[in-house]
């Protein structure tokens, strides 16, 4: 699987990073019944447009340079947060339950406003390096604390785990996670409709949504984020919200039509891999014929068996809009998990083409390589490989592959440093320790290799990884 939803065997397409936490979110819907699942979901298209979405605000509060990501989680909740000061957490339920741009990029323009204002400039250095498995680690850990106390003491083991998950950085989660005043959010209402402003957009779309939440009383209480507040949001904070918003001169400015398809696409996409089929199709029923209802379908349908009429799907959405990188990419990817990794690599090499060298996409391209167990595709699975990895380094599947093809090479001094690099990035410390050491005593002592082998040999244990 790729790195992006890997919620069952066949869901490369919003494969997630794989972790081994105690607490980790299990699989939604239909995928509740295996394994817990990584709460963490990769998409190259719906990032992207997170991406597109933040950037002007970004640009707006003087945070263009500070490479804040956004990270997607694999909730169904409407919820979105900071933690680090350097990545901004949104659930995929927040994408979902936006119906246009301008309600999700309020959110994010709220979120911005925290980390303009400087509100977690007092987190401690470990979390603001930490890789992204320990921010949810914690916040899971979190989490079980308030709905085990919620429980009346009647769920003492969820509480007592939640405990256990957040012990070591106990202060750090209640300083980031739980403290936030009242005075914060406002200050990040306000900073957020500036922000909005200043780039041309209005923030009807924020007001609503912090209307709706309040109105239906959905603001729960774990205090690091307003969709995390023990108590409804205060009718008067939605009335000062309400009286700086409409002030804006783009109080009723509307969503850019190609931005609001793109912004149906995501959904239609997440709604696909995360929800029942017999859901897809109550919300895109085959008289639909938009290209977000076609493109859902298509999705589903591949997902659930049907290969054949998948790929006739699928050529129909290439055909309507020839240069998408992501219907390329989906081919390739319904091909590759079809089992016929060998006709997918030209969909991919597309779509890697028409991304921009996307690094999860070139990841999907390596592992079709790889799978056609043709050694004349080696050295270019390894290169491609070893390019997207270097630009995308939390995902373990591109060492993964990596690894694969380093050692059908012969090379087991890389295939054993790449294989350590995927179990440490997939929380088993014990094995990444092992392999590390096993490919240094393959490396030339002081060479690259064998000091990258020696960092993971000598690395503590993230939170929640395995260590004996």
């Amino acid at each position: 699987m790729l790195l992006r939803l890997a919620l069952r065997r066949k869901t490369l397409k919003l494969t997630a990073l794989a972790t081994a936490i105690a607490l980790a979110v299990a699989p939604t819907m239909a995928l509740a019944q295996q394994n817990k699942g990584p709460p963490i979901l990769r998409d190259t298209e719906a990032e992207q447009l997170l991406r597109d979405y933040t950037r002007p605000i970004l640009r707006s509060a003087g945070l263009e340079k500070q490479n804040i990501q956004m990270v997607i989680i694999n909730d169904s909740s409407f919820n979105a947060f900071v933690a680090d000061g350097r990545r901004i957490f949104v659930n995929y339920g927040a994408l979902m339950q936006s119906e246009t741009p301008n309600q999700i990029i309020g959110v994010l323009a709220h979120e911005t406003g925290h980390l303009a204002g400087g509100h977690l400039a007092k987190l401690r250095e470990q979390l603001a390096q930490a890789q992204t498995q320990m921010i949810i680690a914690m916040l899971l850990g979190a989490g079980a604390m308030v709905a085990g106390a919620r429980s009346g003491g009647g769920n003492n083991g969820l509480a007592n785990a939640g405990a256990a998950a957040v012990a070591a950085p106990q202060e750090v989660v209640r300083r980031t996670l739980l403290s936030y005043q009242r005075q914060q959010e406002e200050n990040a209402d306000r900073a957020g409709v500036k922000f909005l402003t200043a780039t041309g957009q209005s923030a009807k779309g924020m007001y609503d949504t912090f209307k709706r939440f309040t109105d239906e009383s959905l603001f729960a209480a774990r205090g690091a984020d307003p969709y995390l507040m023990s108590h409804p949001m205060p009718a008067d904070r939605v009335a000062a919200l309400a009286e700086i918003a409409r002030s804006s001169p783009y109080w009723d400015k509307k969503d850019d039509p190609a931005l609001q398809m793109r912004h149906d696409m995501v959904r239609a996409k997440i709604s696909a891999f995360m929800e029942r089929p017999d859901t897809v199709y109550r919300r895109y029923p085959s008289s639909n014929n938009s290209l977000p209802a076609r493109y859902a379908r298509a999705i589903s349908t591949y997902l659930h068996g049907d290969l054949r009429s998948a790929l006739a799907q699928i050529d129909g959405l290439i055909q309507a809009q020839p240069n998408n990188a992501y219907f390329y990419e989906l081919r390739g990817q319904a091909l590759l998990e079809g089992g016929r990794p060998a006709e997918a690599i030209a969909p991919l090499r597309r779509a890697v083409q028409l991304s921009s060298n996307a690094p999860l996409i070139e990841m999907l391209l390596g592992q079709a390589l790889v799978a056609t167990n043709n050694n004349a595709y080696t050295d270019e699975a390894i290169n491609i490989l070893r390019a997207a990895v270097a630009r995308e380094s939390e995902a373990p599947i591109g060492y993964m592959q990596l690894a694969m093809a380093y050692g059908r090479k012969g090379d087991y001094a890389q295939a054993d440093l790449a294989s350590a690099q995927a179990a440490y990035l997939r929380g088993d410390s014990k094995t990444a320790r092992e392999l590390a050491s096993r490919a240094k005593t393959r490396f030339a002592i002081g060479t690259p290799g064998w000091v990258k082998a020696d960092d993971i040999v000598s690395a503590r244990p993230l939170p929640g990884q395995k260590n004996n």
